[in-house]
């Protein structure tokens, strides 16, 4: 089972990192070529394409003109440990341990707009570029365009390698936001996708809440890593926070939770 994350906007590169494992990102020749694109932009320029404040315009500015595909642990960061969300305050990567963040190298991918997939590990350097952004690139209009289908070729080879079962059906749980699970080719990728929805009772009615189905979100990816699950049966056991498994909502490749606090 390879589970699939969206990144954060919120960063996080000023905690001190307990680990000293790291590893190299795989798409540094393709992040290089959107530094380029995006280091011909001016600060409003970059405001208007991704709707950021004149500061956080700015900020950016500065972060592709220092980019350089050059990593290590003086100026990047491990990818899990550097996005600061929702998502990954339920993940809560820091408080892994060395043989949890080896488990999850193998089981986690992080999609990304400026580096495509990423490994838990791998360094990166503090960026800020959505997947569903239009930038404009020689492959095309988006980002959809330019990665093509790169990232879905990564995971179709990916868990033909790991698996040590070549019988077993490839599974791919989606923990990944809508904007940027599209960055995968159903076509293309050749598993079989598993997807969990986090309700909670508000008003009388069941209903996904944002902030709360992000923070499950990690919390799910954080119950897989410590668990080392690799059936989808299993996951029905999750319980975080009160969430627990609704069968009769549920299906074999939806997977519904809900809590009532």
């Amino acid at each position: 089972m390879l589970l699939l994350l969206s990144p954060a906007k919120k960063l996080d590169y000023d905690t001190p990192v307990r680990t000293t494992l790291h590893t190299q990102p795989m798409f540094i020749d393709q992040a290089s070529e959107l530094i380029k694109v995006l280091k011909k932009k001016s600060a409003a320029e970059i405001a208007d394409l991704m709707k950021l404040s004149d500061a956080l315009a700015h900020l950016n500015v500065e972060r592709y003109a220092a980019w350089k595909p050059v990593f290590d642990t003086s100026n990047s960061r491990q990818a899990v440990l550097a996005f600061n969300g929702d998502v990954y305050e339920g993940l809560d990567a820091s408080g892994l341990s060395d043989a949890k963040l080896k488990w999850a190298q193998d089981h986690l991918r992080l999609l990304s707009g400026l580096y495509g997939v990423l490994r838990p590990l791998d360094l990166i350097r503090p960026y800020r570029l959505e997947m569903g952004t239009r930038l404009a690139t020689a492959k095309g209009a988006t980002l959809y365009e330019f990665w093509g289908d790169s990232i879905t070729q990564h995971l179709n080879e990916h868990l033909a390698a790991s698996s040590k079962d070549k019988k077993a059906e490839p599974i791919v749980l989606n923990l990944a936001s809508e904007e940027y699970f599209k960055s995968v080719n159903l076509k293309v990728l050749r598993a079989r996708v598993v997807q969990c929805v986090f309700q909670d009772y508000k008003n009388g009615a069941w209903k996904v809440i944002s902030f709360h189905a992000k923070r499950a979100r990690g919390l799910m990816a954080r119950y897989v890593i410590d668990h080392k699950i690799g059936k989808v049966d299993d996951l029905r056991g999750f319980g975080a926070e009160g969430y627990a498994y609704a069968a009769p909502e549920s299906t074999s490749d939806k997977l519904v939770f809900r809590r009532k606090s």
